[in-house]
């Protein structure tokens, strides 16, 4: 049985209850895809500034549910100072605060910052040569990629601006030997941005299974790669994660609904 959190349906702003909805349905579809590791990767999603006043206020997971069991009221509000608003029970990872708070501060478009330690993404995160062009779904990463050094358990606030000047204005960020991070507008896009970084990364291990290595792979020409802005428009028509969301929201009520409570 999930833990229960009295709602805040009633007691919070109109967009913040869809706000909380949202990402809630986004931490149980990780959970269906297999991007948890226990309690300790996050999703945050920033306030609008019609609900907080501020552009600095974001709702993450409460430290200690699992992603399968996470609910819009159990979401917790915090300040760039990792301070809680409102009543929550739950505590705050300090790591995943760092980490989602400097994003956050340095990218006012993320709407949304989606956090994995999936096994293939660390898999690929400790290999030299990082993400390759080898696969259709390698190409719309790498038309947005940027690389981030490991520097320990993210839980020091002077990592934060080495971690904003690496990350720049790309939407998918790879941290070396931790794992993968993307940004997006929407919940929606960080979602469909993460299947995509995950994929290349499970395609690149099974590519490499099998092979001597990356020069006996078959590399996509840097000219398709630089047009695959072009064909992400054509392919979603032009809505980015909206466009598969709505589908994504049904799967869910069929295979884990309750996250809107």
């Amino acid at each position: 049985m999930h833990p229960t959190t009295p709602s805040l349906k009633d007691q919070v702003h109109p967009d913040e209850w869809q706000l909380r909805v949202a990402l809630a349905a986004c931490y149980r579809l990780s959970a269906l895809y297999g991007w948890t590791d226990l309690v300790f990767t996050h999703i945050s999603a920033k306030l609008p500034t019609s609900v907080s006043g501020s552009t600095h206020e974001f709702l993450i997971n409460p430290y200690g549910l699992m992603f399968d069991e996470i609910t819009a009221s159990s979401l917790v509000k915090v300040d760039m100072q990792c301070n809680k608003i409102g009543d929550n029970p739950y505590p705050v990872n300090p790591a995943g605060f760092v980490i989602h708070s400097a994003v956050h501060e340095a990218r006012p478009d993320a709407g949304c910052v989606l956090h994995t330690h999936t096994r293939a993404g660390v898999g690929v995160s400790a290999q030299q040569h990082g993400i390759l062009p080898i696969s259709q779904q390698s190409t719309f990463v790498l038309a947005s990629l940027a690389y981030h050094d490991y520097e320990g358990v993210a839980f020091k606030d002077e990592e934060k601006p080495r971690l904003q000047a690496d990350l720049g204005q790309a939407n998918f960020l790879m941290l070396k030997n931790h794992g993968l991070l993307t940004v997006g507008k929407t919940i929606a896009d960080a979602f469909l941005s993460m299947y995509t970084f995950e994929n290349t990364c499970r395609i690149q291990v099974d590519a490499l299974s099998g092979q001597a290595g990356p020069k006996a792979l078959i590399p996509v020409s840097q000219q398709i790669i630089d047009g695959t802005g072009a064909a992400t428009k054509v392919q979603t028509g032009g809505l980015g994660g909206a466009f598969v969301w709505p589908a994504l929201l049904r799967k869910l009520e069929r295979e884990n609904p309750g996250h809107d409570v």
